[in-house]
């Protein structure tokens, strides 16, 4: 049986792990935008209206 002091620090240890995969994708994410941003490759899959300002 796992005592609740324990359940408690392997459920903060899984938050951990879950936190640093998604900052893990975030930062993937961001650093394939900017080098399509640099490279000028159209990654981007929006329609062309979407990103004209609505002003």
């Amino acid at each position: 049986m796992i005592s609740s002091s324990e359940m408690i620090r392997i459920r903060r240890q899984m938050q951990r792990r879950i936190q640093d995969v998604v900052a893990e994708r975030r930062r993937t994410r961001q650093m394939e935008a900017s080098t399509a941003d640099l490279t000028g490759d159209p990654t981007d899959t929006r329609p062309e209206s979407s990103l004209s300002p609505t002003a």
